[in-house]
């Protein structure tokens, strides 16, 4: 039992608080790239940003995992996007920081999903059953770069064009 569920539930409610968190960030990253804050599913991506790695603490298991490093990672990421969105009001050099920290943090997630991926979807399995294979590391590779492209651009724009509330 974890928080009062199965474990099979809580892992269940964990998956889909990551999956509404990953597509709810890439909304916002294409609302980036508009020059638009989307304040809503921003809201929406932040809070279940945050929930996804609060809950992989709550899995038990003997040890520190990788797991359990990307999510402090995120933590710390999310709290200076958290700080650059609400506190600092996306003003000068914020707003840059906000869009660096929230690509972070998706990237982060979907990283994470790739993991996830490669461990659960038996095709995918079947091509790195180690996660050490060169399809793995393909993938990854490939998010990556994606990421730092996409942020990369997203940065540039919204430091020239700025944000509008939308």
């Amino acid at each position: 039992m974890v928080l009062g569920l199965s474990l099979a539930a809580f892992t269940r409610l964990h998956v889909v608080i990551s999956l509404i968190g990953i597509v709810s960030g890439l909304v916002v990253m294409l609302g980036l790239f508009a020059g638009r804050r989307l304040d809503a599913v921003t809201a929406v991506f932040l809070v279940t940003t945050v929930l996804t790695s609060v809950t992989g603490f709550f899995f038990p298991v003997a040890h520190l995992l990788p797991s359990h490093v990307v999510g402090l990672i995120s933590l710390v990421v999310l709290a200076v996007c958290l700080l650059a969105r609400y506190g600092r009001s996306l003003v000068g050099g914020w707003r840059r920081t906000y869009v660096i920290s929230a690509a972070v943090a998706l990237y982060l997630n979907c990283f994470v999903l790739v993991v996830q991926s490669f461990l659960k979807v038996p095709s995918l399995h079947a091509l790195a059953p180690k996660g050490n294979e060169p399809p793995f590391a393909v993938a990854q590779l490939v998010v990556l770069v994606l990421f730092a492209a996409l942020t990369t651009v997203a940065a540039r724009r919204v430091a020239a064009r700025g944000l509008d509330a939308a």
